[in-house]
């Protein structure tokens, strides 16, 4: 057994599970991204004003300000009852941009995202097509602060962290992002997607490439959903692939 499919068999997909070729499709038009916090806020006066200034105080962040900004947010009711915001890992420059949901438990404890099961379920998909988390890879959330009871973020809650998940892509500067789940993929795209009729379609995020495939934590609970990962993982190492050989 080769070491993919020892890969595969832990992720649930023994036999090993190829994919056919199938068209895509043209590109569809790029949905417009989610405004910035204040911009076209139905809410005048000082508190747009307050949210348009907070928003592009983030944008001139570096790295440490970043850090420490999430660690000390009070923006959203997501920090009364987090232990600690957990802003992402991996390569600070990297080719590969995972974005999920929010932080669960383990996440709220360690302070690094994916570290419980469906992190390991991650992993374990990052090693199927040759990736290793912090290798050209960065992992984050579309939220900073565990929702609680592991719940779907609310709107407010994620315009609010918005801004930090916009300045971490404008410092990574990645080649491709794969959203994972529904949560992340409405966060990056500003419109309302259903994660089944996206897939295998490419995305556009301001100019980068962007796949969207099933959060880790939905394929716990959806056995046979696997395969149909499986698949966007190989569109997305194809579409890897190309922007390389266009940049050669």
């Amino acid at each position: 057994m080769t070491r993919r499919e020892s890969i595969l068999r832990e992720m649930g997909l023994a036999p090993l599970w190829r994919l056919r070729d199938s068209p895509t499709g043209d590109s569809p038009s790029p949905p417009a991204p989610l405004p910035l916090a204040g911009e076209g806020s139905v809410e005048a006066g000082a508190a747009g004003e307050v949210r348009l200034e907070r928003t592009r105080r983030i944008a001139a962040m570096g790295w440490d300000e970043l850090k420490t900004s999430v660690a000390e947010c009070r923006d959203c009711r997501l920090c009364e009852k987090r232990k600690q915001a957990v802003l992402g890992v991996g390569e600070l420059e990297a080719d590969w941009l995972f974005v999920g949901e929010g932080p669960g438990a383990d996440e709220d404890e360690r302070g690094e995202p994916f570290v419980g099961q469906a992190g390991q379920l991650l992993d374990a998909m990052l090693a199927a097509i040759d990736l290793k988390r912090g290798n050209k890879v960065y992992i984050g959330n579309a939220v900073k602060c565990r929702p609680p009871g592991n719940r779907t973020p609310e709107a407010e809650e994620t315009a609010a962290c918005f801004p930090y998940l916009q300045r971490q892509i404008e410092l990574i500067r990645p080649k491709l992002i794969v959203a994972l789940g529904k949560p992340a993929a409405e966060t990056l795209l500003g419109t309302e997607v259903k994660v089944g009729a996206s897939r295998g379609r490419l995305f556009d995020y301001r100019g980068i490439p962007l796949v969207v495939t099933y959060h880790p934590a939905y394929l716990l609970r959806s056995l046979t959903e696997k395969a149909k990962a499986w698949e966007d993982l190989c569109f997305a190492r194809r579409t890897m692939q190309g922007l390389n050989d266009v940049a050669r």
